[in-house]
């Protein structure tokens, strides 16, 4: 199956995040942004610790990846799936709708405002 434009590009990206995030400790090297709510408030966001989990991964280290973010970890999945959705959206509209649909969006938000209070209150 040919891979469109789109998905070129974003496998490209994908492959130079993955070189940068595997060659670099997101906890020892300032290159990479700190989480401003963190920073403000002092609590983790939903995305807090998804560059250090990236980088476990990378190194296959899965069970300390899902100590920096384990909702970022189980979710690698559906993220793949969307993308691949988003790049066959031509070829295969009918995986792309099922996939987006209003549901899946309001059962996530409400795990991440699930996975919030509980990482914060049991960190």
């Amino acid at each position: 199956m040919h891979l469109p434009k789109k998905g070129f590009w974003i496998v490209i990206l994908v492959i130079l995040a993955a070189v940068v995030y595997h060659t670099y400790d997101p906890g020892r090297v300032s290159l990479f942004p700190k989480c401003p709510f963190f920073v403000l408030t002092g609590l983790q966001c939903p995305g807090c610790g998804s560059q250090r989990a990236v980088h476990s991964l990378l190194h296959g280290h899965i069970l300390a990846a899902i100590g920096h973010n384990a909702l970022l970890v189980f979710s690698i999945p559906f993220i793949l799936l969307l993308l691949y959705a988003e790049v066959y959206r031509q070829r295969k509209p009918r995986l792309y709708i099922r996939v987006h649909r209003p549901l899946y969006l309001y059962i996530y938000l409400a795990l991440l405002l699930l996975w919030t209070v509980v990482r914060n209150l049991y960190p």
